[in-house]
């Protein structure tokens, strides 16, 4: 079972506490109508499904807040958590160890 910390309560829960909601930092486009039937598949569905360190957006059911966390999706090991609206933290080697 993964243990999974939410930077708003400072609760570290099982991870049925938690839903995943996605990629983080995929900017929305500012005219959605502009974009061709292609390009808008792509935000919508193309995502980087990396294999390592990944950007990811979760939600705390118990304080119903969205934050973002840094996962490694080989290991299943969540590196840090913080805020949504923070900026996207620089992977250092420590954290990717």
């Amino acid at each position: 079972m993964l243990l999974i910390h939410c930077p708003y309560c400072e609760d570290t829960l099982p991870e049925l506490e938690f839903t995943y909601a996605g990629e983080a930092h995929i900017a929305r486009p500012a005219d959605p109508s502009a974009l061709s039937d292609e390009e808008w598949r792509d935000f919508l569905f193309i995502r980087t499904n990396a294999r390592g360190p990944h950007y990811e957006r979760w939600r705390h059911i118990g304080c119903g807040r969205f934050f973002n966390a840094l996962r490694d999706t080989v290991s299943d090991r969540f590196l840090m958590t913080y805020k949504a609206g923070e900026a996207r933290p620089t992977l250092t080697n420590e954290a990717a160890e």
